[in-house]
């Protein structure tokens, strides 16, 4: 049980300090600037551009009305860390503002708005690694990227085009600064698929323990995910066991160290890289998909 109190307050220290950064970087460096951005706080900014009404207003209102996709789809657990992020980022977008009262040297446009998604970009991928959300776009991210092997980075993209380039038709406003929302886009989603994915979007983990029944039981059901399990033998007690082979992306590795050590704290677990994973629930053959529409 103390195991498990720790582990959540760690995540949820972890979110509170990434939603920190995540609003900084906006607050210092792309607001002051009247950037264009994505995602909810984007959109939120762009209205705050267009008409003053407060960014945390507008940013609340909104993701109230998303949070209830996010219940739906992803689950209670989801659901909850989304209140925080939600409700911990609203927050911060409140009073953050009032407490940081000086300005950034920078007037440069450019800088602003790479400094400002590097910084957003770092706090939402702590956050997506403690299986959290800030909600908006987050959340149609983390949906597709659970049933498709897409990077939450290229889901922003799709998402945040419409939303950038519609400061075009503020007044004062042209395709300069679209363009520079564009730059901050590229920069936080670059980050962001730099921390959550790195190069390789898949791992291969195999788990060593007694209790592998449980654990298989666990992940199969809570996180949907396929378990085999090999016959082994430990060389040195003589006894027969099974090793559990799982294959996951590698932005669920933090969910699946949760279930194990929840389960069976001094379990062994060996994680190693793939190239790929081929099948359900990953990536496609596009090759062999393309000779059978062609009847070969």
């Amino acid at each position: 049980m103390k195991i498990n109190l720790w582990s959540e307050v760690r995540s949820y220290a972890i979110m509170t300090i990434g939603l920190f950064i995540f609003a900084f970087g906006w607050i210092a460096f792309v607001i002051p600037q009247e950037i264009a951005g994505g995602g909810v706080i984007g959109l939120a900014s762009i209205t705050f551009y267009a008409t003053g009404i407060p960014v945390s207003y507008t940013y609340f209102i909104i993701n109230a009305i998303l949070l209830v996709i996010g219940f739906m789809i992803m689950g209670n657990k989801f659901g909850i860390k989304t209140i925080f992020g939600v409700g911990m980022s609203t927050l911060m977008f409140y009073f953050l503002p009032e407490i940081i009262t000086w300005r950034t040297e920078l007037k440069d446009d450019l800088f602003n708005a790479i400094i400002g998604g590097t910084l957003s970009g770092v706090g939402i991928g702590m956050v997506f690694m403690q299986g959290g959300s800030t909600g908006g776009t987050d959340i149609i991210a983390l949906i597709i990227s659970k049933y498709h092997n897409t990077s939450p980075g290229r889901v922003f993209i799709y998402c945040d085009l419409v939303i950038i380039g519609s400061i075009y038709f503020l007044p004062g406003k042209n395709l300069e600064s679209v363009i520079y929302g564009y730059l901050e886009m590229v920069s936080f989603s670059y980050v962001i698929d730099l921390i959550i994915s790195g190069n390789k979007q898949s791992v291969q983990i195999m788990v060593f323990s007694k209790r592998y029944e449980a654990i298989a039981d666990r992940i199969t059901q809570d996180l949907e995910r396929g378990v085999t399990a090999l016959d082994s033998v430990g060389w040195w007690s003589k006894e027969e066991s099974k090793v559990l082979v799982i294959l996951v992306r590698k932005n669920e590795i933090s969910l699946f160290y949760r279930i194990i050590r929840e389960i069976d704290y001094q379990a062994f677990i060996s994680v190693a890289s793939v190239m790929g994973v081929f099948g359900e629930g990953f990536e496609q053959i596009k090759t062999g998909k393309a000779l059978w529409k062609k009847g070969k």
